[in-house]
């Protein structure tokens, strides 16, 4: 019995329990499940078999063929009939038999083909390419995942701020209704109490339906089911110094970079491939047959009709000469041309995009560090007035207006200090990208 007990409470002990949701755990999960980072695997597995594709070119090619042919009505030559001992006369002779049949094979072997090699070299740059893809890919999941995380942060203290905002208004309204049975207070100051506890509520529910909203939206960048609780740790929101101010970043290094250098690569072999119809090629050939004639049916050997059977096997060298091709060859080198100075164009601007994403993270960042300093301050200088409002309206030197006035001033201060560390773990995150170490949120 004691055991059948713990086997039904065992599920709901292991619901209740709250597992919190580091951001290295979060990042990893998005990487695993995400469709976006699955799909960037899928096109670099997809490359290795065009890779296999390409390569299949320099290797034999060898098909099979058959055919049966019936010849109801043979055709007709005409002789001379002094071959037969007629002169002066001319005899129609039929040629060929009625059926006809044979079964080979082809064997085709490239020798030379400049488009094969270049189309092998390009493979292997698709390769590169798609692997350089997949890294930007899990780059830009590790952002966005990084920059939700933190915006459920946001919300969630948002909540807290609106629940704490309630416990406080409440305390003074019960009081305040204690004063008023003892008419030592105003109806009145009950009633814009409770107006302000009826607005609290409505904006906790608000609060509520936007970190909902928030925490889905994080599920969905990780590729998590959407019932799935998360719970984050407050450990994930200290705040460190990152910016060097000599700090300098080599933006050839980063992954959109390379992805655009290697896309211009490809745009070259793209130009090769078109001028390589401009060199000959050359293949082996090779052909064997059996082939049978008769003109009975069936014609299969061995089954006692006239059918004549014998081998036909040939070898050759072909070779392709292109001559001229109405310059359809030299107009598509043309455009693959300027196909390669607009990918240099934007190489040029990505740069001066990259860097300037840098110095602009750098300056941010530093910027939101002041900025969070001034408003942990301004947090601290709010709670600290409405202390003493509180106490001064307790003690009757201040009027319920000004006690309101210093709550609205500390909601509104706590609000702007969680925004600003927001703002900083978004810089941040910025930061490492334009440094190329957003990895370092999986350390």
């Amino acid at each position: 019995m004691k055991l059948f007990v713990l086997f039904i409470l065992v599920p709901f002990l292991a619901f209740s329990q709250k597992e919190e949701l580091s951001l290295k755990a979060a990042i990893t999960y998005a990487l695993q499940h995400k469709a976006d980072a699955k799909k960037a695997q899928l096109q670099i597995e997809n490359a290795e078999y065009q890779i296999q594709e390409t390569r299949s070119q320099l290797l034999p090619q060898i098909s099979g063929n058959g055919n049966l042919t019936n010849n109801p009505l043979l055709q007709q030559s005409a002789l001379p009939g002094d071959l037969v001992g007629q002169p002066g006369t001319t005899i129609l002779a039929t040629f060929g038999q009625e059926w006809g049949s044979s079964i080979g094979a082809k064997l085709t072997q490239n020798i030379f083909n400049q488009a094969v090699f270049t189309g092998l070299r390009a493979a292997k740059t698709t390769r590169e390419f798609y692997q350089i893809n997949a890294q930007l890919t899990n780059e830009e999941l590790i952002q966005k995942v990084a920059e939700n995380y933190y915006n459920v942060y946001m919300e969630r203290e948002k909540l807290n701020v609106v629940d704490s905002s309630i416990i406080n208004t409440s305390k003074v309204r019960d009081v305040l209704q204690g004063q008023f049975d003892n008419g030592l207070a105003k109806k009145i100051d009950v009633d814009r109490l409770e107006v302000k506890l009826s607005n609290l509520r409505a904006q906790r529910q608000q609060a509520i339906n936007a970190l909902e909203t928030q925490e889905n939206t994080l599920k969905f960048f990780m590729g998590m089911p959407i019932e799935s609780k998360v719970y984050l740790p407050e450990s994930e929101f200290e705040i460190s110094t990152m910016v060097q101010e000599d700090e300098i970043v080599n933006v050839e290094n980063l992954t959109e970079y390379r992805l655009m250098e290697a896309e211009k690569q490809l745009l070259t072999f793209q130009k090769k491939s078109i001028q390589a119809e401009y060199y000959p090629t050359l293949s082996l050939d090779g052909n064997y047959s059996y082939q049978g004639l008769g003109n009975d049916f069936p014609i299969f050997a061995d089954t006692g009709s006239d059918a004549n059977w014998f081998e036909v096997a040939s070898i050759g060298v072909s070779m392709k000469i292109p001559i001229f091709t109405g310059f359809s060859t030299r107009s598509r080198v043309r455009q693959a041309d300027i196909e390669i100075q607009t990918a240099s164009e934007n190489i040029k601007d990505a740069k001066l995009s990259l860097e300037l994403d840098f110095q602009n993270a750098k300056s941010k960042l530093t910027n939101n560090a002041i900025t969070i300093n001034n408003q942990r301050e301004n947090a601290i200088l709010a709670q600290r007035v409405l202390d003493d409002t509180s106490n001064n309206y307790y003690n009757g030197l201040a009027s319920l207006t000004d006690l309101l006035d210093a709550q609205n001033s500390l909601i509104e201060s706590q609000n702007n200090l969680s925004q600003a560390i927001l703002e900083y773990k978004l810089a941040s995150i910025q930061l490492l990208k334009a440094k190329g170490q957003l990895n370092q949120l999986l350390d």
